[in-house]
Parts: structure tokens; C-alpha cells; sequence
């Protein structure tokens, strides 16, 4: 195993289960099954081989399936848990995810999202276990017309004006929307974005938006964007902020998207192919998928809440509470967590994307201490993609992002490159890593967000 340079204590999700597979197949075990479901009865599944119950590892057992349930979860989404051949595990899980358990985050999210009661059941024979039932659509790729693409990251806001598919006008202004409690301030920020845009074609036809968070119907369901924001008043003004800015702009199509999603759809766009996993290494880490089709899947792909990490002991995620999530490797959060262990030291009283600009302008002047947080960060990557890739068909990983403008970028790549070709070469053959030009890697996301909507 390649051990990352300044957190050598990191623990791959991929390299536990791979381990965790190869003694159960030595010993005595048993297969259960695990489905979530989400809307419209469509459920994912995945079917494991355990240790045989109550010989000794029944918490070994649980441990890796409650890591895996995790990452279904946010990877595929959903609001209805069946386990299928372990009574343990079931009770486990179901514990987790009762209100106030350890999972309440994530049972409280999912509730938001799908508005319906989370469940945990259980099957007792494997045979009679919840089967895959997947379906995607196709999204964006639209370029006629005169278009604003908009991209609302945590750290600042990108807009782009496009016609016929040319870029004739793009900006990035910073602003603070995780900091703020009034919603006024992220609709005017918005609305003002949309206009600059606007004032730069002689008319608009659509609006395409890419935007941190979970998306229904152009609705905002929950969003990162808006965490000091209460529940009454994410209620009253949040939930519908992006159709009620398009109004102002005219009546026109709309369509909002994840920015992992449209992350991907950039890729897919620029290469000419499908399979993409696109990330987006910002404020936090976003990710969206395109699959063999070309369409996008309706799972969640919010992997800032994915595990990574199976050490017990890392970081935990200050808003969900869980630790070894994506959201403290594959950020900005991720770079500042480093720092100290290069020897870095970083005012307090910066924001996180100062704090991040201080790190890149050391590495643009090659300090070997910033050269090593993006290498530790390739290593954590490299691992990710060949987790993420048993959740997945990737034949293409897109990184953007601020965390990966400059130099820091192409070592995170290398590095990642390198862990893929020592570790899981079979992978690494059919996998291609991509990292995009400088400007497309930083407004490139509100130019494919522009291609979302179809004009009428």
C-alpha cells in the first residue's frame, strides 16, 4: 500500500473491503444482500459475502456493511434500507438510523430529499431480497441560442454568457453564502449575476444552473449554500430561489442541476464520450456521473459524504459528524487540514478560500512543504477512484475545481495516476484521469451548465 505522505495513518475504504473480502473467503460465511430505494421504486443494490454470524466477527461484519450502506446512500440515494440475511446487521443499522442515532444526519437528509419516512427492514432469506431497478435520462448538451450558465460554488460565483455555443462573457465574483443567515443576500448575489450576464447578449433564451447540493424539479432541497439559513426561512425564501431569479430574468426555460453532475457533463462534452465521473474539489467535493448512455442517473452522487477513509480515528465532518468523509480530503478543507502537518501555518482569522490561495501561492513558487499536500491529497484520490469505481463504470475521472487550479492539480493527478498504476494496474488500464485547461477548469462549469436547458 502507498501510504499518504502526511496522513500516513489514512486507511482506503477500498483497501479495508478488499481485505475484508479476502479472509471472509477464507472462513466460514454467509451472504446477505443490501437494497436502497429511492423514488419511483427505483433501488440499488449490493450483494456481499460475510463472516458466518456469531463466530467472532459480527462487528467486523457490521462495520464494513454500515460504511457501505453509507456510501449508497449519498452515491445512489434513497430513503428505504432492506438488509437481507443478517438479523445482526439489520438491528445494527436500524439503530443507526433511528431518530436520534448515530446516522440522524443522514436519515434527516434523505427525509428532506425524497419527503418520505426513512425505513430499515429486513429479510430474512437472501433469495427473497429487493432486485436493481436503475433507469437514467438524458441532460443538456443544448447550445443554440443565447444562454446564461451559472455556477454557485461556496467561495465564489461564476456566470457565463453564451450564444451558439461561444462563450462572449464570463466572470468570477467572490462572495460568502455559507456565512450568511439572511437568504436575501444569496438571492441579490444570484439575481445580480444573471444580469450581468444578460446585459451581455441581446436577448436570453435559458438559464442553466450548477449548484452545491440536492436538486428536485428545480427546487432547492438542501444546499451547503445556505447552512446558516433557518428551516422557516429556507422554507419561505430558499426552496424555490432559483426559479423565482429566473422569473426576473423572463420567462424562459429553466433547469437546475448538482454541480457534480454538470462537472461531468463538461467532461463528457469536451471528450466525446460517456462514463464520466466528474469532481468538482471546491468548497466541498462534488461529484456527478454520466453513464454509457450519455444520460445522467438520478443518484444523488453527493460523495462529500461518502466514506474514504476507514480509520475511525480521521477527521470528522463538522455537519454531518461522521468521520473519513470525502468532503476533509477532496476540498479546500482538505488542503487546510494538511497545512499543519507540512509545516504551514496559516492565519486564523482568513476565510478557507484565503487560507487555500496562501497554499497555491506557495506551490506556484514550487515549496516542497504545499508540493506534499497535494501529493497526500493524489494519494487519498487514487484510492477513491478505485472505491468509487465498485459503485460506478468509470472510464474517465474529471477533476475541477479551485483546489485543483495550478500546479497543485497536476501533482494531485500524478500522484493518483501513480496509486492506480501500482495498486489496481487492471483499473488503471481502463481508466483515463483528466484535468482541463486552466480557464475551463475554474468557469468551465457555467459554461456546460448553460447547455442544460432545451428551448422550447
Amino acid at each position: 500500500m502507498i501510504r499518504a505522505k502526511l496522513e500516513p495513518e489514512f486507511m482506503p475504504m477500498i483497501k479495508a473491503l478488499d481485505d475484508f473480502k479476502a479472509s471472509v473467503a477464507k472462513s466460514d460465511s454467509q451472504k446477505i444482500s443490501i437494497a436502497v430505494e429511492r423514488n419511483s421504486g427505483l433501488t440499488a443494490v449490493f450483494d456481499l459475502d460475510v463472516y458466518k454470524e456469531n463466530t467472532g466477527h459480527d462487528e467486523e461484519n457490521y462495520s464494513i456493511v454500515e460504511r457501505i450502506i453509507k456510501t449508497l446512500l449519498w452515491a445512489k440515494g434513497g430513503y428505504k434500507v432492506t438488509i437481507s440475511g443478517s438479523k445482526y446487521i439489520y438491528d445494527r443499522i436500524a439503530a443507526d438510523y433511528s431518530v436520534g442515532g448515530a446516522r440522524d444526519f443522514d436519515r434527516v437528509t434523505m427525509v428532506n430529499v425524497y419527503e418520505k419516512d426513512f425505513e430499515v427492514n429486513y429479510v430474512e432469506d437472501v433469495k427473497d431480497a429487493p432486485k436493481e431497478n436503475d433507469a437514467s435520462a438524458p441532460v443538456g448538451r443544448h447550445l443554440d441560442g443565447c444562454r446564461i450558465g451559472f455556477d454557485a460554488g461556496g467561495s465564489d460565483r461564476k456566470v457565463s454568457a453564451v450564444i451558439d455555443g461561444e462563450t462572449v462573457y464570463s466572470e468570477e465574483v467572490v462572495w460568502f453564502p455559507k456565512l450568511q443567515s439572511d437568504p436575501m443576500y444569496h438571492y441579490e448575489g444570484i439575481l445580480s449575476a444573471m444580469k450581468t450576464a444578460a446585459s451581455h447578449m441581446p436577448r436570453v433564451d435559458a438559464i442553466g444552473v450548477s449548484s452545491a447540493g440536492i436538486y428536485v424539479e428545480n427546487k432547492i432541497k438542501t444546499a451547503s449554500l445556505f447552512l446558516k439559513v433557518s428551516p422557516e426561512d429556507h422554507e419561505k425564501y430558499v426552496k424555490n430561489m432559483y426559479i423565482n431569479v429566473a422569473k426576473e430574468i423572463g420567462d424562459v426555460p429553466l433547469e437546475v442541476a448538482n454541480d457534480g453532475d454538470v462537472t461531468a457533463l463538461a467532461g463528457a462534452m469536451s471528450l466525446d464520450d460517456n462514463n464520466v465521473l466528474g469532481v468538482a474539489m471546491g468548497t466541498s467535493e462534488a461529484a456527478g456521473y454520466i453513464d454509457k448512455h450519455g444520460n445522467i442517473t438520478g443518484w444523488l452522487n453527493e460523495l462529500a459524504f461518502a466514506p474514504v477513509d476507514f480509520n475511525k480515528g480521521a477527521m470528522v465532518d463538522e455537519w454531518s459528524g461522521d468521520y473519513g468523509c470525502g468532503v476533509k480530503y477532496f476540498s479546500q478543507d482538505g488542503v487546510i487540514k494538511l497545512a499543519p502537518r507540512a509545516g504551514i501555518e496559516l492565519d486564523e482569522n482568513l476565510s478557507p478560500a484565503e487560507k487555500l490561495k496562501v497554499v497555491q501561492g506557495l506551490m506556484e513558487n514550487d515549496d516542497p512543504r504545499a508540493a506534499d499536500i497535494y501529493e497526500t491529497i493524489g494519494t487519498y484520490f487514487g484510492y477513491a477512484i478505485a472505491y468509487y469505481s465498485v459503485f460506478y463504470d468509470i472510464k474517465h475521472v474529471l477533476i475541477m475545481g479551485r483546489v485543483t487550479s495550478g500546479k497543485g492539480g497536476t501533482i494531485l493527478l500524478e500522484k493518483a495516476n501513480e496509486v492506480l498504476k501500482n495498486e489496481y494496474p487492471e483499473l488503471s488500464r481502463k481508466v483515463q484521469l483528466h484535468i482541463p485547461d486552466e480557464k475551463a477548469r475554474r468557469v468551465g462549469q457555467s459554461v456546460a451548465a448553460a447547455s442544460l436547458p432545451k428551448i422550447k
